[in-house]
């Protein structure tokens, strides 16, 4: 048993004054960036289609190949960071994050970007749970940890936000690849300061990396957010292309659970879903992004089609939504200490339901107060259930399994944004379409046409002309505000029953120091999930005391 902590094995140990907080912002500019990279590319499609010429399936795999892959790796680079070392795991994604990038900036051919797109997925995936376990070997003080956690997913609200808002600001004025070369200059000085300042740590568990689980749950988490996605762009669950790889994915990621509980050696703990706390959590952040990703692509189509705002204009009505979600970062260690997690996710679900609420006073004519008070709760209420229920998982989970949990996290993070997409988008195109059904003196072609999206009907009716555009204009627009409620109504609903599952959350929040996983031994179904009084993460032996001056 190891003596020390693997912030002890750095020449300056994270645990004093306030160097851990220097280590929190390299991590949180890692996270920035990836989380930039999800939605980045999006304002760019238009000059990617003119200057590369894709296919409809090509354009797909462009946008899409980069979450697709960065989803379906975070559990085989998680649970490898916990056994070769989360540091190491880390620069070593920064390195394919950057090369990636610089083959993404100047691709030629569609072929290239797809290509270019999965190797950032790659780096992404290294990333994204590196950085979170990392966070928990430097903050072993819960307490701490709370604030920083808070930080952390304050970056990452603020990432995914203003994606959109810097591709557009780079499109305007250089080219498309400029959203991918930005991360270049980065990466090669986060590279080098990563790697003086970060300390390596690692789980320390004894047998051997299980490769064939990693892989199937890899191949499981890939089928199943692909089929998601499918449904999400309209497929129906029947289609074998869909069908398929639900059933594949499930069947995978099953096969995964059963191998994990008969292995001696596992790469997760799947026990740890035993634990209320743990499971729950895991839960409300699939329910809090499932709420947040569908909201927020129809908020931006009805800010783009029903108001007629720019895309730019769209990013700086959505920033209200993003400061709050960075006031609730900052402020929720606070409140956790206070209220704690119990209270603190219900009432974040409770907020954002009563945002969601308000947001159905919405119509077809602009109302920037309602829309801005709307944002500010539905972006408040979000964060403060994103941060607490972060903060929950990863205190729950032994400090061993820090990769795995955080691989977990974001999994769980990735799937409720595909199934926002999936489910949300459904409903709202089941309350979109009915009214097209029979509209007098349009051609039935047309009519079919408009019930697909607001966009495609936009330009039929600009097609068909006269009055019988401009009935087909109206109807869309009048009916994409019903749908906008309707989906506005069932998202309140899922909302409150992430409340009501979020009453299985420990009142209370333990703050003491701890540098042993911070839950004590849990008896589940007979069999004992230990708490070790070792240190939080083994040091890693290769690395000397006095490596650095």
């Amino acid at each position: 048993m190891s003596g020390t902590t693997a912030a002890a094995a750095r020449p300056r140990s994270v645990g004093d004054g306030g160097h851990r907080w220097v280590v929190l912002v390299v991590l949180c500019v890692s996270l920035l960036l990836v989380a930039v990279d999800a939605t980045v590319l999006h304002v760019a499609v238009p000059e990617v289609t003119e200057d590369l010429r894709p296919s409809g399936v090509e354009l797909l795999w462009i946008v899409d190949a980069y979450p697709l892959v960065c989803a379906a790796l975070l559990i085989l680079f998680g649970t490898l960071g916990d056994r070769i070392g989360r540091r190491r795991v880390l620069l070593l994604g920064y390195a394919i994050f950057g090369v990636a990038s610089a083959f993404a900036a100047f691709a030629t051919t569609p072929e290239v970007l797809i290509a270019a797109r999965a190797l950032l997925g790659v780096g992404g995936a290294m990333i994204m749970p590196a950085t979170l376990s990392v966070l928990r070997a430097v903050f072993p003080d819960r307490r701490e940890r709370a604030m920083a956690i808070g930080i952390w997913t304050a970056v990452a609200a603020v990432g995914a936000a203003t994606g959109p808002l810097l591709g557009g600001f780079l499109v305007e004025n250089f080219w498309w690849g400029s959203v991918f070369l930005i991360n270049i200059p980065l990466m090669v000085v986060l590279l080098p300061v990563a790697r003086w300042l970060l300390p390596e740590s690692r789980s320390g568990a004894d047998g051997p990396w299980d490769v064939l689980g990693a892989l199937m749950a890899a191949a499981g988490v890939l089928c199943l957010v692909f089929g998601v996605k499918r449904l999400g762009v309209g497929h129906g669950i029947l289609d074998a292309r869909t069908a398929l790889p639900l059933l594949a994915g499930a069947a995978l990621l099953a096969g995964f659970v059963h191998r994990q509980r008969s292995r001696r050696h596992p790469l997760v703990d799947v026990r740890m879903f035993a634990v209320a706390a743990f499971s729950t959590s895991v839960g409300c952040i699939v329910l809090a992004m499932l709420a947040l990703v569908g909201l927020q692509l129809i908020a931006v189509q009805y800010l783009q089609l029903i108001l007629g705002l720019s895309p730019v204009e769209t990013g700086l009505r959505l920033l209200p939504l993003t400061f709050a979600a960075m006031a609730a970062g900052a402020t929720g260690s606070y409140t956790l200490r206070r209220v704690g997690p119990r209270r603190m996710v219900c009432g974040g679900f409770l907020l954002t339901a009563a945002a969601v609420l308000l947001l159905t006073l919405m119509g077809q004519h602009d109302r920037p107060l309602l829309l801005t008070t709307g944002f500010v709760l539905l972006g408040f209420g979000l964060q403060t259930t994103l941060f607490a229920s972060y903060e929950s998982m990863l205190s729950e989970a032994p400090a061993k399994q820090a990769g795995g949990a955080a691989a977990i996290g974001e999994t769980s993070y990735q799937l409720g944004a595909g199934m926002g997409i999936a489910l949300l988008g459904s409903v709202m195109n089941a309350a979109y379409a009915p009214a097209f059904g029979s509209l007098a003196g349009v051609p039935p072609a047309a009519s079919s046409a408009a019930s697909h999206s607001l966009g495609e009907a936009y330009q039929v009716s600009d097609r068909l002309g006269g009055a019988a555009g401009e009935l087909l204009r109206s109807t869309a627009r009048t009916s994409f505000v019903h749908g906008l409620h309707v989906t506005l109504v069932v998202s309140a609903g899922l909302l409150l029953l992430g409340a009501l599952a979020a009453l299985r959350l420990p009142r209370g929040m333990e703050c003491g120091v701890r540098l042993a996983a911070p839950v004590p031994a849990e008896r589940v179904r007979g069999a004992v999930l230990p708490a070790s009084r070792e240190p939080a993460d083994a040091p890693d032996p290769t690395r000397k005391v006095a490596s650095h001056p």
